[in-house]
């Protein structure tokens, strides 16, 4: 179990936690981060794309011109694809775009990731958020204490800590999420991550 420094809202050091080796000491595999990065952002797609093809498009019931004999190129519809206002060809479906990984390969990216991100020191444990209530100016002046401030951050927050989301949501490049919503890209997509250090331990528990 490796120590590491819990700081508070002023960024002055306040306590130590010890952090699982399991979860935030291994080696990154940086295949399952990979394959968890493409997965997530494959789910994200809609597949809603839809064009239509030859028989969808409106009339071209009628072949243009007889088989033989005018001199010109066969032709059976003046909706094929060659046609202007012909049908597309090979037209994009909705679909599907869903992939899944097994839940070993899951916790193993999220393990991956968050190991990286402390040996890369952009890992940022606080004891509490602490804001009695809603404050964009206070967050900023938090981040600003902590050296975060004008980076790219994935901010992890308590389930009932609506303080925290409230004061957070406005900065930009900041991205708030819960822990139950932590994931692979999530955890990598940024300059540094932030949460309490409970949530840590939390991670160290259900990840190992």
């Amino acid at each position: 179990m490796a120590k590491f420094n819990v700081v508070d809202m002023n960024g002055q050091h306040v306590s130590e936690i010890e952090l699982s080796d399991a979860v935030f000491g291994i080696t990154p595999n940086e295949k399952a981060v990979h394959i968890a990065v493409v997965n997530f952002l494959a789910n994200q797609r809609q597949g809603t794309q839809n064009t239509k093809i030859r028989m969808e498009v409106s009339g071209g019931g009628k072949k243009p011109w007889r088989q033989k004999g005018t001199g010109r190129a066969r032709q059976g519809s003046i909706r094929a694809a060659q046609w202007r206002h012909g049908g597309v060809v090979f037209a994009p479906k909705p679909r599907s775009y869903a992939k899944r990984m097994n839940n070993k390969e899951v916790k193993l990216a999220m393990r991956s990731a968050l190991s990286a991100k402390l040996a890369d020191g952009e890992l940022v444990l606080v004891d509490d958020y602490g804001f009695e209530k809603p404050s964009t100016k206070a967050a900023v002046a938090m981040l600003k204490a902590l050296g975060l401030e004008g980076k790219r951050l994935t901010i992890i927050v308590r389930d009932e800590d609506v303080n925290a989301y409230l004061s957070f949501r406005n900065i930009p490049k900041t991205f708030i999420i819960t822990a139950d919503e932590a994931n692979t890209y999530d955890l990598v997509n940024n300059n540094a991550v932030l949460m309490p250090a409970d949530i840590a331990a939390h991670f160290g528990e259900v990840l190992a």
